[in-house]
């Protein structure tokens, strides 16, 4: 996690990030105050509901006011909720690319821990969802709430709204104190899960080669042992909750009943004192029915006040994410040019390539001709980031060039397909393309005739493994993901692998027709491929 210098300014440096990513505001706030009105028109109801009752009167218009504010609470409290959810989930999106494509183009030299990017993308984003959907509008709704409740309640009774407003200070130092220690806390747990969810990825992932060492003892009880301070710390929050509930708690029931017991007492005259007020039947009620109010909009911002937490804790990650400079984007237009280049994969004897030096313009067409092991798919792998770059230098239009990740459409020799729809395979490369874009894909790519074969075309159902696909039909879906994105980059390996001549000439068509106007690199070992190039380099002892 990237470091900031000034210590101090820290917390408003995370609360400044926190605000932007929380947007504007949504109105769930204000659903929340009239929730409140309507809390003083059920009390209102309440009161001259029980002056009529004493005859003085009608009940029931009274009896269906408080019956209407009642209904109209639940309505604010639904639609708040909803709007809540709704701008959570907007706000994780769009974190969420942001961590995504953060960790796609970070610079060279940052760690790609796999773990340590899962927890970024997934926990440390969806702990934002607590604090957007609830913790702003409680906070926001606090702040004003309780006035409106003093000033209904001051109208009735100023001793009553002088005893409300008593109870407020100790409060609010009894919450400061907790609301302190619950965030240490709290910060102390998320950290806690973060590590525990980043080490159980990255052992997930090399669950091999800990088969292989026969280490699954040995990494089964750290996990367990980090479980268990995970738990320890969960524990720790837990107890610092419930005591800043329970201080909640105690001075709301103590604010409800001094209001009870000072309407009792002074309906009756046995007040010790005067004052200088004659409290009626219905204005006692009214005071009752709305006491319990005064509270209700700082107990539920302290029933949410954890989602502050750990979003505070979160924001740490993600900010660390928005600190790293992303690499440059690369014009189309651009000439790729490729000085010296070596690739040497970790833990390999010789390097995939070396002394390589290519210029690719705008718009070409290169074919990489060579044999299996030739270092044709470690270039493309290299233009993507996924190799590393041992020697030499690439540069896209004079400046060097890091990854084309994300500016360049991608079909491999090992299609990637998710378990889903052959759609959802599809929308990996474009989640916001449309029907008919998807159907000039699918037609580009000559997945037609797969598909009305299939029972459910394009909604047919697929494994991670893509069961019941031939390699072809892989490729074919690969492809048409690749022709769906309009990325001004197309690289290809070995795309008309493992198909018959006819099947071969009917995708080189299309392939020469996608190529039209984009840069395009094509790692292969067929001529009848090769051909459609600009220009064919070859690579590996047959050069």
């Amino acid at each position: 996690m990237t470091m900031i210098a000034d210590a101090p300014s820290i917390p408003r440096m995370r609360n400044r990030w926190l605000k932007g990513a929380a947007g504007r505001r949504d109105g769930v706030a204000g659903l929340l105050l009239l929730d409140t009105l309507a809390a003083v028109g059920f009390a209102a109801g309440v009161a001259g509901g029980v002056t009529a009752v004493t005859g003085q009167g009608t009940v029931w218009p009274w009896a269906l006011a408080m019956l209407g504010m009642g209904a109209l609470r639940g309505v604010f409290a639904t639609l708040a909720l909803r709007r809540g959810a709704v701008r959570a989930g907007t706000v994780k999106r769009a974190q969420r690319l942001r961590a995504v494509t953060a960790s796609l183009r970070r610079k060279p030299g940052v760690p790609a821990d796999s773990g340590l990017l899962a927890t970024q993308a997934v926990d440390a984003v969806e702990a934002l969802d607590g604090y957007v959907a609830r913790f702003l509008p409680a906070r926001r709704a606090a702040a004003i709430a309780p006035i409106l409740v003093l000033v209904a309640t001051a109208c009735a009774s100023w001793v009553a709204a002088v005893i409300l407003a008593g109870t407020l200070l100790p409060f609010v130092a009894a919450m400061i104190l907790a609301g302190g220690a619950a965030a240490d806390e709290s910060r102390r747990q998320f950290v806690a899960l973060h590590r525990l969810s980043a080490r159980f990825a990255d052992r997930v992932r090399s669950l091999p080669v800990v088969l292989a060492f026969r280490a699954e003892t040995r990494e089964t009880e750290a996990i367990g042992a980090a479980a268990q301070e995970l738990a320890e710390r969960t524990m720790r929050v837990l107890r610092v909750a419930f005591l800043s509930s329970a201080a909640l708690e105690f001075f709301a029931a103590l604010s409800v009943a001094l209001v009870a017991v000072y309407c009792g007492f002074a309906l009756l005259g046995l007040l010790p004192f005067a004052v200088p007020q004659t409290l009626t039947l219905s204005q006692a009620f009214f005071m009752l029915a709305l006491a319990p109010e005064f509270y209700a909009p700082m107990r539920r911002l302290a029933a949410v006040y954890h989602d502050k937490q750990a979003a505070e804790t979160a924001a740490d990650t993600l900010m660390a994410l928005a600190e790293q400079e992303p690499m440059p984007w690369v014009r189309g237009a651009a000439p790729l040019v490729l000085r010296d280049v070596a690739i040497h994969h970790p833990g390999s004897d010789a390097p995939a390539v070396s002394h390589l030096s290519l210029r690719i313009e705008a718009g070409e067409t290169v074919a990489l001709l060579g044999p299996s092991g030739s270092g044709k798919t470690s270039v493309l792998h290299l233009l993507l980031g996924l190799a590393p770059l041992s020697a030499g230098t690439i540069e896209a239009d004079g400046a060097p060039l890091v990854s084309l990740a994300g500016q360049a459409s991608w079909a491999g020799q090992h299609p990637l397909l998710i378990a889903g729809s052959i759609r959802d395979n599809l929308m990996l490369a474009r989640p916001q393309a449309d029907e008919l874009a998807i159907q000039r894909a699918v037609a580009a790519a000559g997945l037609g005739p797969m598909l009305a074969a299939r029972p459910g075309g394009l909604d047919a159902k697929l494994d991670a493994r893509g069961s019941g696909l031939s390699g072809g039909e892989r490729r074919r879906i690969a492809l048409a993901r690749a022709l769906l994105n309009p990325a001004p980059f197309l690289l290809l390996d070995e795309p008309t692998a493992h198909l018959d001549a006819v099947a071969e000439a009917a995708l080189t068509a299309t392939i020469a027709r996608a190529a039209h106007g984009r840069t395009t690199l094509i790692a292969t070992h067929s001529p009848a491929l090769a051909a459609i190039a600009t220009r064919i380099v070859h690579l590996g002892p047959a050069a």
